[in-house]
């Protein structure tokens, strides 16, 4: 006959359990706290207009590269996509290529590593 294990012994928590638990506690937590500040009630401010409007700036010219792009995108797949959406691919292209000259400004020291994600 087998002896039965109270409810509360038996069940160790691990280490690795132990750290996911808290991983996770720490990574929801600042989720919990936005999701509970977005559902409490606000009192509605009256819409006032800004001293001096600005008018708002016209999206910009696309650069020369994000043009060659489109012209690529338009030669390779052009009978199977509409102005509407050319429209659309040329302004991907152009934020595409604006986020590559920002990240060609970072300088990288020598001792500078990726991250490297392990999991086990």
């Amino acid at each position: 006959m087998k002896k039965e294990k109270p409810a509360g012994a038996g069940k160790t928590t691990s280490r690795r359990r132990f750290a996911k638990n808290i991983a996770s506690a720490l990574v929801t937590a600042p989720l919990a706290v936005s999701l509970a500040q977005s559902q409490t009630p606000t009192t509605p401010k009256e819409a006032t207009a800004p001293p001096n409007p600005q008018p708002t700036p016209a999206t910009p010219k696309p650069t020369p590269l994000a043009e060659a792009y489109g012209e690529v995108a338009r030669a390779r797949f052009g009978e199977h996509v509409t102005a509407e959406q050319f429209t659309k691919i040329k302004e991907e292209m152009e934020g595409n290529v604006r986020t590559a000259e920002r990240l060609r400004r970072v300088k990288l020291q020598n001792a500078d590593e990726p991250d490297f994600v392990f999991e086990a």
